[in-house]
């Protein structure tokens, strides 16, 4: 049998699943799929049970604040016995950032889920016990949401005229 490829891996993504793979890349060699947050779960239960992807990396988020203003769920996931990694992203609003939890597919994504809670604010549904990890309690803010400018724009040390220019 011949080792699982990309384009194997994607044809029987679209095989499955068909328009709600919505498009695809293949950035150095990873493929990355996008599909929506109704059919996410059906598509990380079908990647672990079906394709023999059984071990989650990884679960982030990047926050997109030009244009739309949209917060991409980042999965990864990796099949060992065929040492292939596939990205999936899902594009979710900032306004209503809400996504099913995976800890029904991984209990590991337990943890990755409650950071990215912690850090961009993203609403795990179903996940038993999303709060806070790493910072405090009572923190109202969600640090990796790009919402503030990088520096303070009062700053005068930072003028072209102190440089010569």
């Amino acid at each position: 049998m011949d080792k699982l490829n990309n384009q194997q891996l994607l044809q029987q993504l679209t095989d499955h699943f068909g328009e709600d793979i919505t498009r695809h890349e293949e950035p150095y060699g990873l493929l990355t799929v996008h599909t929506n947050k109704e059919r996410i779960i059906e598509l990380l239960r079908f990647l672990k049970e079906s394709v023999g992807f059984i071990y989650l990396t990884d679960i982030t988020a990047v926050h997109y604040p030009e244009g739309e203003n949209t917060f991409a769920i980042v999965y990864h996931v990796h099949n060992l016995v065929e040492n292939i990694r596939v990205r999936i992203k899902v594009s979710i609003p900032v306004s209503d950032p809400k996504i099913p939890s995976a800890t029904v597919v991984w209990a590991g994504a337990n943890w990755m889920e409650r950071e990215t809670y912690d850090f961009f604010g993203v609403q795990f549904e179903g996940h038993p016990d999303l709060r806070r990890i790493l910072n405090m309690d009572d923190m109202e803010v969600f640090p990796m949401r790009r919402e503030y400018p990088l520096e303070d724009p009062n700053r005068v040390d930072k003028r072209d005229f102190y440089f010569g220019r």
